[in-house]
């Protein structure tokens, strides 16, 4: 199962996020939820950098199955939170359709 765990401050702020393990929905290179997460988690990544001038920490696995994103707090964090959102909610989606390979939890 993919844990996707969103780290949030009391103020509302994602300071970052943590997705780790496998759907084990399918084989490997099959598995359309692995591809879905991956696909939603590495494009808001790209995203943030290339629209929002912004570079987060990022430690990936070696094997994959393991992605953790630090957002660096800027004077200007609206974008940066916005597209982080965005992702959360088609990780939402994935979730509501697939809940028995991906599950999201909020750490505060």
């Amino acid at each position: 199962m993919i844990q996707l765990n969103i780290h949030e401050q009391p103020s509302g702020r994602i300071s970052s996020f943590e997705m780790s393990g496998h759907a084990d929905y399918a084989e490997h290179g099959k598995d359309l939820v692995c591809a879905a997460a991956s696909a939603v988690s590495f494009g808001a990544v790209n995203a943030v950098i290339t629209l929002t001038g912004i570079t987060p920490a990022i430690t990936q696995g070696e094997a994959g199955g393991y992605l953790k994103v630090v957002l660096p707090e800027t004077d200007d964090d609206h974008d940066q939170q916005l597209i982080v959102r965005a992702m959360i909610v088609s990780m939402q989606t994935i979730e509501q359709d697939y809940s028995k390979f991906i599950k999201i939890t909020y750490t505060k």
